[in-house]
């Protein structure tokens, strides 16, 4: 048995089918853990899965803005524009 960190919750592990670094939840505040120590058995904070998403997002919005210089660049061209 170990303790969560964050509501303090008794979190049940089974010492034979856990490693070190493996994440698991808190059954009552759902908070991601990962596996500090094995023997005891003792629980962290997982890393924050927000921040890698947030990195693919802007990672996103960057791809994307590329792609609409490159519109912007053919637009400039001359190639739709009508002379009077």
């Amino acid at each position: 048995m170990a303790t969560c960190p964050e509501c303090d919750a008794d979190v049940e592990i089974d010492p034979a089918d856990v490693d070190l670094g493996d994440e698991t939840s808190c059954p009552e505040c759902g908070q991601t853990l990962v596996i500090s120590n094995t023997d005891p058995i003792e629980l962290d904070f997982a890393a924050d899965d927000d921040e890698d998403e947030d990195e693919e997002e802007e990672e996103d919005e960057l791809d994307g803005d590329e792609d609409d210089l490159e519109e912007e660049d053919e637009d400039e061209d001359g190639a739709d524009w009508e002379e009077e």
